[in-house]
């Protein structure tokens, strides 16, 4: 290799051309500087090439070499910078796909320092810098700044994406939902399905978020195989993912692909050895020329999904304008319901309970009823499933609880008070604890409380209901498994957990006595009650003949209107005084035939 070196100012520093200053003159000292000089120039971290004004290499160190695997023959002095793109074309190191554009990109003349990034047919990127020199040549370094990229890209695709399922997360997706609402503007359709896994939260709760994470990377799998390649799939959070489809042509092209998803969702899942099943909702709305903004256009699907949600599940519903009208409904009874305890407009109506073998009343159940400022008097109906998706239930439960036990403790008589507990109460709050509270303030004797749940409440794995169950019991309190065969009945219930009292629902009360279903139904429950030393209450008894029918297959209580209807408390006594009456009444009319349990 040469001994000519340039220094940055473009002087020659070799001899003959005013080296007397350098080094003193001393030829020893100036080859002993000159020898520091080649060993920092090949130990650089980059790669660095000298060319003079014509295109010739002065310099060039080791790593250059190594960067584009050239030989030493291939950058000697006076090589010129074609012949080192025709080397590195010729071992496929270059930055372009035609090899003639390389070469003349790469040969142009330039006047100022800059810098650019090459992407290599390899993978790699290549920093280049490039600085003119006085005398018309220039010198380049050349850094290999993958791994940078590569981490800079990994932080990129992170702000973009969901970290565990890779795909497009809330903020990438709400930029493509622009992105098509200005194709919509332009006379495109388009239209977003929005999805949420039905029983994902059961799976978590039983199996653990490990095996949850696995099968929501299974779910994203499926959905990306059953999309196109212009549509977009984003999880959006937890187990709610949304599709962007474009182009659509008619709604049946959402609906097919809707009923699609429904399809390949539904089939099972093997996930670290367990076999799982779920199911999803679907909520659909779609954009064109009238509706294309893409906030209004996620609130539209959201509602789809909601109502889709409410009819069952494992459905899809299409946006309609009713919907928002109902959501918005909904949020002002949720608003009012938030300011309605602070206000003190709920109020207990109490429905008296008949013992039936000493035919007069026993207790009462506690039923909420709300005093609107509008609305007037509202039902639990029209607003404890509200309460319940808000978690509004857990303080008005106990409400009610403190406020029924304070009423009973003034009764003029110690008759019982029967509450209900919610099973958002088991999952989220502490009703031990609620309970104890409400008769530790009010004074009541616990063994006039009595606390209703629903069969629903077995059905949360995750809930130790028994453990909650057995500390109220300890405190004397009576349990009653309320509304018994609806919907989820298992006998299982009933020995697992030791209850005092099973009320049968309404339903199987309303038919009799021609009923024969229903009668046998009845038959059947205060038959197992009996058996089972537990009190059978009959709901919503309404006339002579099902009081009779209760009387005469072995209830033990019944509830309903033929006695009263339910009553605020100041109604309290004459209540009372009109059940003794129609006791009195009904007693005379059956004479001696009158045989109570």
């Amino acid at each position: 290799m040469s001994n000519d070196y340039f220094v940055g100012d473009g002087r020659d520093i070799t001899g003959g051309h005013d080296t007397d200053g350098i080094c003193g003159g001393d030829p020893r000292a100036l080859e002993e500087a000159l020898r520091y000089q080649s060993i920092a120039i090949d130990n650089m971290t980059q790669g660095l090439c000298l060319f003079d004004s014509e295109q010739r290499v002065v310099v060039c160190n080791s790593q250059y070499r190594h960067l584009y695997g050239l030989s030493e023959l291939d950058v000697r002095p006076g090589t010129t910078l074609e012949q080192i793109c025709r080397a590195r074309i010729a071992n496929g190191i270059y930055g372009e796909d035609n090899p003639e554009k390389y070469i003349a990109e790469r040969t142009k003349p330039f006047s100022t320092a800059h810098e650019q990034t090459q992407r290599l047919n390899d993978g790699r990127t290549i920093l280049i810098r490039r600085r003119p020199m006085p005398d018309g040549g220039w010198v380049t370094t050349h850094e290999d700044i993958s791994e940078r990229c590569e981490a800079e890209a990994r932080v990129a695709h992170m702000a973009l994406h969901d970290g565990l399922t890779g795909l497009p997360n809330r903020t990438l997706f709400q930029s493509r939902l622009e992105d098509a609402m200005k194709r919509v503007r332009r006379g495109e359709r388009a239209a977003l399905l929005w999805l949420d896994l039905d029983h994902f939260k059961s799976v978590n709760d039983t199996y653990g978020h490990p095996v949850g994470d696995a099968l929501l990377c299974e779910v994203a799998a499926r959905i990306l195989s059953n999309i196109r390649e212009t549509d977009t799939v984003a999880r959006l959070s937890g187990d709610e993912f949304a599709v962007l489809q474009v182009q659509v042509s008619t709604a049946n092209d959402c609906s097919a692909l809707a009923q699609r998803l429904i399809s390949i969702l539904s089939e099972p899942y093997m996930v670290a050895g367990h076999l799982l099943m779920i199911g999803v909702s679907v909520g659909i709305a779609i954009a064109d020329s009238e509706n294309h903004d893409a906030r209004d256009l996620m609130r539209s699907a959201d509602l789809a999904l909601y109502k889709s949600k409410n009819e069952g599940r494992g459905t899809f519903r299409y946006f309609a304008t009713e919907m928002d009208v109902a959501m918005q409904e909904r949020r002002q009874v949720e608003a009012d319901l938030r300011a309605a305890l602070v206000r003190g407009e709920f109020q207990l109506y109490y429905q008296p309970i008949m013992d039936l073998k000493a035919m007069k009343p026993c207790g009462f159940e506690a039923l909420l009823r709300w005093n609107h400022p509008s609305r007037g008097l509202v039902a639990p109906l029209n607003f404890i499933s509200i309460a319940e998706e808000t978690g509004l239930i857990m303080p008005i439960t106990e409400w009610v609880l403190n406020q029924a036990c304070q009423d009973a403790k003034g009764w003029s008589r110690p008759l019982s008070v029967a509450v209900n507990l919610s099973a958002v109460h088991f999952r989220h709050g502490n009703p031990a604890q609620s309970v104890r509270k409400a008769l530790e303030t009010s004074g009541l004797d616990p063994a006039r409380l009595e606390v209703e749940i629903t069969e629903s409440l077995f059905l949360d794995k995750t809930v130790h209901t028994a453990a909650i169950l057995e500390d109220i019991k300890r405190m004397g309190v009576r349990i009653s498994m309320d509304d018994f065969g609806t919907g989820y009945s298992s006998l299982s219930y009933l020995t697992a957990f030791p209850f005092d009292k099973i009320k049968i629902d309404r339903s199987f009360v309303k038919d009799l006595p021609s009923g024969k279903g229903s009668l046998a139904i009845l038959r059947s429950i205060a038959g197992l009650g009996f058996s089972l030393g537990m009190t059978t209450t009959a709901e919503g008894v309404e006339t002579d003949e099902q009081l009779a029918v209760a009387i005469d297959e072995g209830c033990t209580e019944v509830q309903g209107y033929y006695f009263s209807a339910p009553k605020p408390l100041e109604d309290m006594d004459d209540t009372l005084k009109n059940c003794d009456d129609k006791c009195a009444g009904y007693t005379r009319a059956r004479g001696p035939k009158f045989n109570v349990v």
